[in-house]
């Protein structure tokens, strides 16, 4: 008998098992609002899909009298402009400080303990100093952003420099590489496909971060629509949003898994067997 461990679903069964749980809370909710709206039919704490959707049909196509722009559409291309240029910003320098005190002894004895404080100050703690330095513009969001992101990619790639193999070291030294060559050469390929994965569990964070900026100082955005209309009890705006927001960080998160893919097939090598 084959013991539990050792199962494995087949492609079908992958796919069944993982849409089951989205079946049951479907279910639990229609069965919730249905009972809710039953007993009183304006409520407005569980709205029924119907209504969810016509709200988010008006926001995706109905335009803004105030601003002539299409609600949705402005609120999606603010954010993610706003997080594209964060995470790019905490990517570039997690990168090259990563790789430096990985390679480098004396970088890293000058850095680490530095990057170790700044990854302990909860960032939304720093909000209004960064409201007061940089005031409630854009900067002020994406620099929120950057030190949310920043500390934990630098140290998550740090260590990966730190857990490659000496071997790798010593046999690029023995064939007369210099230090710059062998951090451009040796640990940069090695941590680039490292930084992807990275970035992709980082993008939860950086969405929090994101939200809870628009959500204190905007005047468009994903987070500032859902905070705007929640003294409304708008909940069939607010799910839909939610829930918009959950796709597409869904969408960067599969894209940065297929740049992965793509470029650097070795570092997934193994995947497949694993499945």
């Amino acid at each position: 008998m084959k013991r539990l461990i050792n199962l494995s679903p087949s492609l079908g069964g992958r796919w069944l098992l993982g849409l089951l749980p989205f079946v049951l809370l479907a279910m639990v909710y229609l069965s919730l609002s249905n009972a809710r709206l039953a007993e009183n039919p304006n409520d407005r704490l569980l709205p029924a899909p119907a209504t969810m959707a016509q709200s988010f049909h008006h926001l995706a196509t109905a335009e803004n009298v105030r601003t002539g722009q299409v609600t949705l559409w402005a609120d999606t291309f603010a954010s993610l402009e706003r997080l594209l240029i964060g995470v790019t910003i905490s990517a570039l320098i997690g990168l090259s400080v990563g790789l430096l005190n990985g390679g480098l002894p004396l970088i890293r004895a000058k850095l680490s303990p530095l990057v170790t404080v700044v990854s302990l100050i909860p960032p939304m703690a720093i909000l209004p100093i960064l409201f007061i330095a940089f005031g409630t513009g854009e900067a002020a969001k994406i620099a929120l952003i950057v030190i949310g992101v920043t500390p934990f990619l630098i140290r998550d790639l740090q260590g990966h420099a730190l857990r490659l193999p000496d071997e790798q070291l010593i046999k690029a030294q023995t064939l007369g590489g210099s230090s710059w060559q062998i951090l451009v050469r040796v640990l940069l390929p090695q941590l680039t496909p490292r930084l992807l994965n990275a970035t992709r569990l980082a993008l939860g964070t950086a969405w929090l971060f994101l939200i809870a900026a628009e959500a204190i100082a905007s005047q468009e955005g994903l987070g500032y629509r859902i905070f705007l209309v929640r003294r409304y009890l708008s909940m069939d705006v607010i799910l839909p949003y939610v829930a918009w927001i959950t796709f597409l960080a869904f969408l960067l998160d599969q894209a940065l898994a297929w740049t992965s893919r793509l470029a650097f097939p070795w570092y997934h090598a193994g995947e497949g067997d694993q499945k």
